[in-house]
């Protein structure tokens, strides 16, 4: 059955012209892609109309199949539509392809504009963007520099005029000064990190600007550790100091009205408010560092240099904070408590005793030699060095003090107000006028500029020596009680809490002990230097002083040699002199002071030489007033048993002895051995002397002195009963039997129990008269010289 064709509508008319070759031309292509949606709406309208006019029963085509019917013949005529391009069915086919590829170029057209358009958003976006960070970061730049400037000038307000005001309050606040201690190093690396950037004269919107603040940070970092390290170290005392001040309500009101009236335009209210504000600052640069890294591009110049100096703001605290800790560690411990007995023992507890029980356990230990002590080199060499140190510095205060304890001695002595009567000469005249310009202006200048410049400074260096001493001893127990919980896995928080205290305490000593040693050091140099300085003036003031009275001395007219001779025979015949009179004193002084010992004293001998034996027992010369640790007080003719002839530091000086019971340390010099005889020796031979002996001097062994006459017929010889070592120069040493000659049956101060004796040799000295008996002439030992009959 033939399927009826539609009639064409009238109004659907296809024009194809006809080509001028086989080959479409260009102009062609280009009408086709320009009329293909005209003709795609022409067919559409067509076949709108068409099924309008059509009936419902009427079989209906849509404008798709007549497509299709169109590229159907288009496919079976290609080949004859490039012979003859005025086919009618041809025609329609190209058409067809011409609006599908004119479509997909518009599709694509249209892609590409949105992909333009998209990419063109996305560089506006991202410029924006990018415009925005460099805004904020110019924001965090003038942040950082617009609040280190308020920053400085509140310091300086506080440190400048606030100070100044708290100052004129009557009485001024105690330790007001100690509060603003280290603060002066803190404005000035502020000021300084200002200034360089003010150099460049950049602004933060200059692309160069974060560059030289980087740099500026960088070059400043250790001076800005240096002075809030030590800031923030003594904070704690300012927090201290301002609540002592809060306890006096008079003066806390007076230092608020003072700070209120010198800044009205801040609303502070006490000093805290400014004196905490380096405390902030410090730890506000890491976060203002990394806002502006987080706002820079990573492609800036400056980037890497922004991120190191923000690592460094970073290390900088952590190095503050560790110091901080050690110095918080270290105060806790360098502090020297004066405890009584009750507070001793009411600090006892289960926890105190279990510890002190482990640690001496532990040296027991180490000085038997079943556990080995941990040994640090580094350490103990800076140990014993600062112990040096110590000794050296104590031993030049003693030294400088017993100086001008004998300089103000030689003041005192107003010798030039005596009355010599030597009125009209011209020596007392010119020794009265120098005496006086010594003893009222050059030697107290002299004196005051000792006690300022050396003496004040060694007794400040003595009392720093405590801190580091009490650190050292600390360190000592507390590595005992390392060395127990060394060796364990596992630690508790209490033993992790003792290990972390003991390591602080080691690395702080290591750190701070050469800094301490080597400023210690220096100083005493210092004050060597100073010493030397200060007699160089006190000699030039005494010669300028000397020259104005040289010409009215009487050897003022001798020459040059001549004035030399004379003067050096004059030093020699004084030296003479003094040194006659010097042992002439020495005798007196040195002469043995016997006294009988009282029961107590003879039963502390007894128990002494039971113990230590009699070799061991000593007799105090002096009295002895101890001045450091462990140091005995002893008096005088007091009986002490000897134990280590040195100190545990191996000073000589210092003797271990043994008073009764009482142990300690001793000066060597004011002990002297005492001797006790064996058995109970026979009465002293009391010589009668002659009559006319009576005048002669007591010094009767010089040789003004003529020859003593002891004994009248019978004759009698006086022998040496026992063995005698003499201890001094003023005494001569006996053999048992030895005859001798007695000068004198007493001592210089009338002691009837030492006798002044001629030994063998013509040694002379004092021997104890009970160590003498008198024989008959030939009952001697063989060999013995016969004595004056």
């Amino acid at each position: 059955m033939e399927v009826p064709r539609r009639p064409q509508p009238s109004s659907f008319t296809l024009a194809l012209p006809k080509p001028a070759s086989s080959a479409p031309s260009a102009l062609g292509a280009a009408e086709k892609v320009a009329n293909e949606d005209p003709r795609k709406e022409k067919l559409q309208e067509n076949a709108d109309d068409g099924a309008a006019e059509r009936g419902d029963g009427e079989e209906t085509f849509s404008t798709e199949e007549e497509l299709d019917v169109f590229a159907e013949a288009s496919a079976e005529t290609s080949e004859p539509l490039r012979a003859n391009a005025s086919a009618p069915d041809i025609n329609v086919r190209l058409s067809s392809q011409d609006s599908f590829s004119e479509e997909s170029s518009a599709s694509e057209e249209r892609l590409a504009a949105e992909a333009e358009e998209a990419k063109k958003r996305c560089e506006e976006e991202e410029a924006a963007a990018k415009e925005r960070a460099a805004q904020r970061q110019t924001l965090a730049l003038e942040e950082l520099v617009q609040s280190e400037r308020n920053y400085l000038r509140l310091l300086q307000l506080s440190t400048v005029t606030i100070r100044s005001n708290l100052q004129k309050l009557q009485p001024p606040p105690a330790g007001l000064d100690s509060m603003f201690l280290y603060i002066e190093d803190v404005m000035d690396v502020s000021s300084r990190l200002l200034s360089l950037l003010d150099q460049k004269q950049l602004q933060p919107g200059d692309p160069h600007f974060l560059e030289t603040l980087c740099d500026s940070f960088l070059s400043l970092s250790s001076d800005i550790e240096a002075a809030y390290k030590e800031y923030l170290a003594s904070y704690n005392q300012v927090s201290v100091l301002e609540n002592s001040y809060r306890q006096k309500e008079a003066l806390w009101n007076d230092i608020v009205r003072v700070v209120k009236t010198s800044a009205p335009e801040i609303n502070a209210t006490s000093l805290s408010f400014f004196l905490v504000m380096p405390v902030q600052r410090i730890a506000r640069y890491p976060l203002l560092l990394q806002t502006i890294q987080k706002h820079t591009d990573r492609s800036h110049p400056a980037y890497a240099l922004l991120e190191r100096t923000a690592h460094t703001s970073i290390a900088l605290n952590c190095r503050i904070n560790e110091y901080k800790r050690f110095r918080e560690v270290a105060d806790k411990y360098k502090k020297t408590e004066t405890l009584t007995m009750k507070d001793k023992i009411n600090r006892l507890n289960t926890h105190s005793i279990a510890k002190k029980t482990a640690r001496l356990s532990q040296h027991i230990k180490h000085g038997t030699g079943i556990v080995p002590k941990l040994v640090d080199e580094e350490f103990d060499a800076l140990e014993g060095f600062f112990y040096v140190l110590e000794h050296g510095i104590l031993e030049l205060l003693e030294n400088v003090e017993t100086y001008l304890y004998h300089l103000q001695r030689f003041l005192s002595c107003k010798t030039e107000e005596f009355d010599l009567d030597m009125d009209g000469e011209k020596d007392p005249i010119c020794y009265k006028e120098i005496t006086t310009a010594l003893r009222q202006w050059i030697l107290p200048t002299f004196e005051k500029r000792m006690r300022t410049l050396i003496h004040k400074p060694l007794c400040a260096l003595r009392d720093l020596l405590v801190g580091p001493r009490n650190l050292i001893r600390k360190r000592l127990d507390k590595l005992l009680d390392y060395e127990l919980i060394e060796a364990k896995s596992n630690l508790s928080y209490e033993e992790q809490a003792v290990a972390n205290t003991y390591r602080t305490m080691n690395t702080l000593l290591l750190n701070e002990l050469p800094q301490f040693n080597g400023l210690a050091l220096q100083m005493i140099w210092s004050m060597l230097g100073t010493f030397s300085c200060l007699h160089k003036d006190l000699a030039s003031d005494m010669e300028q002083l000397f020259q104005s009275f040289a010409q009215q001395l009487p050897h003022s007219s001798l020459n040059h040699s001549a004035f030399w001779e004379w003067a050096e025979c004059a030093v020699l015949e004084g030296a003479r002199r003094l040194e006659t009179l010097c042992r002439s004193v020495e005798d007196t002084l040195n002469a043995p002071a016997a006294q009988p010992l009282s029961p107590s004293s003879q039963r502390r001998l007894k128990q002494l030489t039971d113990k230590h034996g009699s070799g061991k027992i000593y007799q105090v010369m002096g009295t002895v007033v101890g001045s450091r640790d462990l140091d005995l007080n002893l008096a005088r003719g007091e009986l002490v048993a000897i134990i280590s002839e040195a100190d545990t530091r191996g000073d000589k000086r210092r003797w271990l002895v043994d008073a009764g019971g009482r142990r300690g340390y001793a000066p060597s010099s004011k002990l002297i051995r005492y001797h006790q005889p064996t058995d109970d020796p026979p009465p002293s031979p009391h010589l009668m002397l002659p009559e006319g002996m009576t005048e002669i001097r007591r010094h009767s062994y010089t040789p003004e002195s003529r020859p003593l006459t002891v004994m009248s017929q019978p004759c009698f010889q006086v022998l040496a009963a026992y063995n005698f070592t003499a201890r001094g120069n003023h005494e001569v040493s006996l053999q048992a039997g030895e005859p001798v000659r007695v000068l004198e049956p007493h001592d210089k101060r009338g002691n009837p129990e030492w006798s002044l004796v001629e030994a063998r040799g013509g040694k002379r000295g004092y021997v104890p008269s009970n160590y003498l008996t008198i024989t008959p002439v030939g009952a001697g030992p063989p060999g013995t010289y016969q004595p004056h009959c």
